[in-house]
């Protein structure tokens, strides 16, 4: 007997028909005497409903008012999915992320998982139940409804599957595992059969829409054996595994991560001056917005240009921080930038081989694409061009590092 958690997200549970559907599939297990916690997300399209509810409303919603509004679509779905599993003759619970409990900080709309209360878990499962919980959400220390961000349903799943010490978690999806780019943008793509946690951590950060980033380091961190798979076909899907147990002879490149929902933002003219960093980012880290790439170029006159990243729907938010900063700082101006994407090469083998960057500029350059940033890792190589030529610069990285020979 395994204890298993499995993960649907909004595309699986779409319909009354597809929700039959998974609960068929988890009968299946039942029936095979495996021990199965189920965490789903809202139906397809229902949280985007919802934040345009609130949008008819508000123009400026409150975090702890859009937490309780949006994480009520995971309430529908598992009572839904219980109901199915009921039908077919299963014991099933559902439960609210409040109900569990799963407690988690304060920042609404991004909080962080703390901890979790299994108990209630356990004694359902040892009872013969399936578990049913609603992702995405948790509650405060003030019982103040949370959510985790978009994606955060994956985040449940493996906090829960490290909580309870799963035998595997199950991230199912509408696609059948991690491609060496979207396939929807490259047909050649290929499905992996196996990553490793540390490309894979890289490959959600640089855009990969396959796991939720704080999925994959929960992963990693607690050693959660990670399988993504379909909903809809049968397959192995694509494990994510621990380095020693990847092929060595593995390509340098694993695969192409991409990602449209980026805006930049310059400060022109700022004083060259020790802290200026700090003084420039602080504030916006205070403000909960995540900062990805940064460039700094020094002028002839000793101002500097400082440029960075944010995640697209914080970029207004960030221009206002900056904007109020602006007298203070002595910048020039302040500049903005929705009209960029950020492409990702990924792969462990990059530690063993030169000249990864330089066969990527080349690639680019042929094709008369203009590089606006780049930042590196040991196993990543990032940058930020027009996002008018993503899908060329995507295709034509995979043909160069023949992506799609197995």
């Amino acid at each position: 007997m395994a204890l298993i958690v499995q993960k649907y997200g909004g595309t699986s549970v779409g319909s009354p028909e597809r929700i039959q559907a998974v609960a068929e599939r988890i009968e299946h297990f039942h029936q095979a005497g495996d021990q199965v916690v189920v965490v789903v997300s809202a139906m397809s399209g229902e949280t985007n409903r919802l934040i345009a509810l609130a949008g008819e409303i508000s123009k400026h919603p409150s975090r702890r008012e859009m937490d309780v509004l949006v994480s009520t679509g995971e309430q529908v779905t598992i009572a839904l999915l219980s109901l199915a599993l009921q039908e077919r003759g299963l014991k099933a619970r559902s439960y609210t992320g409040w109900q569990i409990p799963l407690v988690t900080d304060s920042a609404h709309t991004k909080a962080r998982i703390e901890r979790i209360d299994d108990d209630k878990v356990r004694a359902d499962l040892d009872a013969g139940c399936v578990v049913v919980v609603a992702g995405f959400q948790g509650i405060d220390e003030n019982n103040n409804i949370t959510t985790l961000g978009r994606g955060g349903s994956d985040t449940t799943a493996v906090a829960l599957a490290a909580a309870l010490k799963a035998d595997e978690c199950q991230i199912y999806t509408d696609v059948d595992g991690v491609y060496t780019t979207d396939p929807r943008v490259v047909d050649k793509a290929r499905r992996l059969d196996v990553i490793t946690f540390e490309e894979m951590l890289e490959m959600a950060s640089q855009g990969s829409k396959v796991l939720q980033i704080r999925a994959v380091e929960f992963a990693g961190k607690y050693n959660v054996p990670l399988r993504v798979l379909s909903s809809f076909k049968e397959g192995n899907g694509t494990l994510i595994t621990v380095d020693d147990e990847v092929d060595m002879e593995k390509p340098v490149i694993s695969g192409i991560a991409f990602t449209r929902d980026e805006g930049k933002l310059t400060l022109r003219g700022v004083p060259d001056t020790p802290g200026i960093a700090y003084k420039i980012l602080g504030p916006v880290g205070d403000a909960n917005i995540e900062v990805d790439m940064i460039v700094q170029n020094l002028g002839a006159d000793g101002t500097t240009d400082f440029t960075f990243t944010v995640p697209r729907n914080d970029m207004e938010r960030a221009k206002e921080i900056l904007d109020a900063m602006q007298s203070e700082l002595k910048a020039r101006e302040v500049i903005t930038n929705d009209k960029i994407a950020k492409i990702a090469l990924v792969g462990v083998g990059m530690r063993s081989h030169a000249g990864v960057a330089s066969k990527m500029f080349g690639c680019l350059a042929r094709e008369g694409i203009n590089i606006e940033m780049i930042a590196t890792s040991e196993i990543k190589i990032s940058v930020v061009v027009s996002e008018k030529y993503l899908e060329l610069a995507v295709r034509a990285l995979h043909s160069e590092f023949e992506l799609d020979k197995a």
